[in-house]
């Protein structure tokens, strides 16, 4: 096997693609899975010292810092590069302080370990995806950003680092599929960001090692899947703890703790003594001290991202089967809560509305009509929400719907590209 292989450095998600004799193959990254959280956590409760803190990646780090293990989770790495806090140290726990891109680089030298222990040899060379742009309309910082990750990728042992843009690397496999140059909208849509791009493949483009020109317009909006189980946490189970409930007084119960419930990393401040006692105290707040009881049960129990795996097990559900029944028994004996794919799509309406709505800016930048589309790209993960699907699909109804692996389609991208980067010079090489 060769000694390359490609990483999707992802905000939310991470994967790396290994070469074999026909294609491109996934590394199992944890078991039973090939993508994991971008997630490391600086453990330093139990330890001798302080100032060597426990390491853990991925699940694993994202079940630290829920279960309330001290130290520092660093989620969404990716998003400081191209900005001053690259070159900045923070705080891991224990009097302890790291660079931002030491971190980065430590993840990259995880996953890097993980697909050389499946490839049975070094790995020096990489392809790293990279988005369109790090840093909309400044140049020089989405420059320094890419200078950024390459150093963070030669410090996790890459000796040659090669970069292809995401999108293009999401249409890699479509491109072998086609006799004529067409136009593709992909449409990336993950837990943070939804990202659209108009690419040209075709034929005569797949051995070009540079693809950017044939990327024609790039355009995205901070709203995706997060948002979707934020909406509906707030609509279906917080509401059983108080939230948007009456006084004595017929005075709306404060939101803050609710909204606070709601944003995975502000749930664990909901935990402090002091936040704790507070709470205690507003008993006098509720009409229903049952829905004050509930609440505190969530606090005591740390129950609030829990609450949000349901919420994001419901949209799922919801969109497979048209409804769900949320069991809150945790929160009360015998509670639930029906959710309906109506009710559940009229209360994210908007956002899908505005997701679509990324994909005709995209459009209006690239200076070409709708209809010249030819094939629509859907990948990420919130891909897998039909009536998404179908509100962007509807504006495109001339063009071919191709479902990507929605957790790995920019990985296998990346590692054909790989092939031919590094594939082809290990061929001169050896001849």
């Amino acid at each position: 096997m060769p000694a390359f292989c490609a990483v999707d450095f992802g905000t939310s998600n991470s994967a790396v693609a290994l070469p074999t004799s026909t294609s491109v193959e996934l590394v199992e990254l944890e078991p039973g899975h090939n993508s994991m959280p971008t997630a490391m956590f600086y453990a330093v409760e139990g330890l001798a010292s302080f100032e060597d803190p426990q390491l853990h990646y991925g699940r694993a780090a994202v079940a630290a810092y829920v279960e309330g293990v001290e130290g520092r989770l660093m989620r969404s790495m990716k998003s400081i590069l191209g900005s001053a806090l690259a070159s900045q140290a923070t705080d891991v726990g224990g009097g302890r302080t790291v660079r931002y891109l030491d971190v980065i680089g430590g993840y990259l030298q995880h996953l890097r370990s993980m697909a050389q222990a499946r490839a049975g040899q070094t790995l020096t060379q990489v392809v790293l995806g990279r988005p369109v742009f790090f840093v909309d309309g400044e140049p020089q910082r989405d420059a320094a950003a890419q200078v950024a990750l390459e150093q963070a990728a030669r410090a996790a042992g890459f000796a040659d680092v090669a970069f292809q843009y995401e999108p293009i690397a999401a249409a890699l496999d479509f491109e072998t599929t086609v006799q004529s140059e067409q136009l593709v909208l992909v449409a990336d849509i993950g837990g943070g960001t939804s990202d659209f791009s108009l690419v040209r493949v075709g034929p005569g483009l797949r051995q070009r090692v540079d693809r950017r020109g044939d990327i024609l317009a790039n355009y995205g909006v901070h709203i995706a899947g997060t948002d979707f189980d934020r909406q509906l946490e707030l609509a279906y189970l917080l509401p059983h703890c108080g939230y948007r409930g009456r006084g004595p007084g017929g005075r709306e119960v404060p939101s803050k703790v609710y909204f606070d419930l709601a944003t995975w990393h502000l749930i664990n401040t909901v935990y402090s003594q002091g936040r704790m006692a507070e709470l205690q105290h507003m008993q006098g707040f509720y009409s229903d001290l049952r829905q004050h009881a509930r609440l505190m049960s969530v606090v005591r129990q740390r129950l609030g991202h829990t609450l949000i795996g349901q919420a994001e097990a419901a949209k799922i559900a919801v969109a497979e089967v048209g409804k769900t029944v949320l069991d809150l028994g945790a929160l009360e004996d015998g509670l639930h809560s029906a959710i309906n794919e109506p009710e559940a799509m009229q209360l994210i309406a908007a956002d899908l509305d505005l997701i679509a709505a990324a994909a005709d800016e995209t459009m209006v930048q690239a200076g070409v009509p709708h209809a010249r589309v030819d094939a629509l790209y859907f990948t990420g993960g919130s891909t897998g929400l039909a009536p998404l699907r179908a509100r962007i699909a509807a504006r495109f109804a001339q063009a071919q719907v191709i479902h990507g692996d929605r957790f790995a389609s920019v990985a296998r991208g990346l590692g054909q590209h790989a092939q031919r980067v590094f594939g082809t010079a290990s061929l001169r090489r050896e001849r």
